[in-house]
């Protein structure tokens, strides 16, 4: 990977608006967590939540980190998938992080 090119690929995730695959936002991308050895994505830290979906699990004005393996496309915004499901499983393992 052409170390010019990322900074630029990753500063463009940065701002854009994240919708679960059936449609519903989630968030806007506020940062992304890195892994710097295999200089991949491995993370999205998601600022202006829906509160709708994280009311009850997230402190408002708090912001959750999504793996990045959740994420389905990349385009003018970004897909994940179901979040609602994802919540629910991840309640037990601890995926997301406030």
């Amino acid at each position: 990977m052409d170390m010019d090119e990322t900074p630029q690929e990753i500063t463009t995730l940065v701002g854009r608006e994240v919708y679960s695959n059936n449609g519903v936002f989630v968030g806007e991308v506020e940062d992304v967590r890195l892994d710097l050895d295999q200089e991949v994505v491995t993370g999205i830290a998601l600022s202006q939540l829906n509160d709708e979906l994280f009311r009850d699990r997230i402190e408002r004005g708090k912001g959750v980190m999504i793996p990045y393996r959740w994420v389905r496309a990349v385009g003018d915004v970004i897909l994940i998938n179901d979040v609602i499901e994802r919540l629910e499983q991840s309640e037990e393992s601890d995926e997301i992080a406030a």
